[in-house]
């Protein structure tokens, strides 16, 4: 059913839970991690919805640094090589969890004031506490792309038509991970990005090093301007932070992690390029021609520290967590291996024609 129902049809529709959320009296405790593979959108789908469409009731989202059911099991001190400085999962079911159902469940209020946002703040590894998610003291800014792979916050002051290429191989993509593993590990989300920064069909863009910590809270949203070769392509972006050269190694150090110069990946979510006007009809590219692939990310809460810097890489291909796109509009399930072709990729990145990423900035 799956692989037939390609498009956000009747099918997908009427599983889709958060219109339905109506009429709830009791309170609600909506958790999830900023690391889980399996439903990491789910979470803010389901407290915006309850937020919109029951007013006045106890309503409040707890977001951590966890994987899928991190918050039920383990202690949620590190995931792969990045570590939070914290049993967060620990704090989470004793000082957040149980007091919520000593109150709800026994009636008891002593010390229970929780905010509408109870969230862990990556980078900087400290719980926050808002009054609305995103927090409404955050403001809006763009991180755009810049000629030689600079990034800046700072609009592009180059020609129109300044761009970058690649060329994207259905048959050499580009991996999720970079090394050899035998199923999806957990810690991919964290994971450093080096390997992938090093491929001629990953485009790289990086701030200087930060002279203050930056705090960024919320959806991120990439505004591309692109032309394609084919009729088809995926867009991948990934936010990442870079460490500084003179980061140490952990101790112990049992993997030999190298910490200096580390890419961590702190977000990364792929478009599908017929999708980008639409879910429901999806349309062709126009080989050639300029384009714009905007699309919302999820939700961050990441603070990028003093001396670090921004990294955003675009890709057209994950594999294997997305399937290959053969890059010509067709059914890709029905695709065969003629089908598939290479394409050549831009980014542009001038004036009137800029691209980036959309980010909610905390003061």
């Amino acid at each position: 059913d799956q692989v037939r129902h390609t498009t956000y049809d009747d099918y997908w529709k009427v599983r889709n839970l958060a219109p339905h959320l109506n009429n709830i009296k009791c309170a609600v405790m909506t958790v999830g991690g900023w690391f889980d593979a399996e439903d990491l959108a789910g979470p803010f789908s389901t407290f915006r919805s309850i937020q919109a469409k029951n007013p006045g009731i106890t309503n409040t989202l707890v977001i951590g640094p966890w994987v899928h059911g991190g918050w039920a099991r383990g202690n949620g001190e590190s995931l792969g090589s990045v570590n939070f400085a914290a049993k967060t999962a620990e704090f989470f079911r004793d000082h957040i969890q149980f007091p919520f159902f000593e109150q709800q469940l026994k009636g008891k209020s002593e010390d229970v004031n929780l905010p509408k946002a109870y969230v862990f703040e990556t980078g900087t590894n400290i719980w926050r506490q808002y009054g609305a998610w995103p927090p409404a003291n955050a403001s809006t800014r763009t991180l755009y792309f810049q000629p030689g792979g600079k990034l800046s916050f700072d609009p592009p002051a180059a020609d129109g038509d300044s761009f970058d290429e690649y060329v994207s191989d259905p048959d050499k993509p580009a991996p999720f991970i970079g090394y050899y593993a035998l199923d999806v590990p957990q810690e991919y989300m964290v994971s450093d990005q080096r390997f992938a920064s090093r491929r001629t069909d990953v485009m790289v863009y990086q701030t200087d090093p930060l002279e203050e910590d930056v705090t960024v809270a919320g959806p991120v949203s990439p505004k591309l301007r692109v032309s394609t070769t084919g009729t088809d392509s995926d867009f991948i972006v990934k936010l990442i932070d870079v460490y500084p050269d003179d980061y140490p190694n952990p101790e112990p150090n049992p993997t030999g992690v190298q910490m200096s110069g580390y890419q961590q990946l702190v977000r990364g979510e792929p478009l599908r390029g017929k999708f980008r006007n639409s879910f429901e009809k999806p349309e062709p590219f126009v080989p050639g021609k300029m384009t714009e692939v905007n699309f919302n990310m999820p939700d961050i809460n990441h603070t990028f520290r003093r001396g670090h810097r921004i990294m955003v890489q675009v890709q057209s291909s994950w594999f294997p967590l997305i399937d290959r796109n053969p890059q010509k509009f067709i059914d890709i399930a029905a695709a065969r291996r003629s089908d598939f072709q290479k394409a050549t990729e831009r980014i542009y990145h001038g004036k009137g024609a800029a691209s980036g990423v959309e980010v909610h900035v905390l003061p």
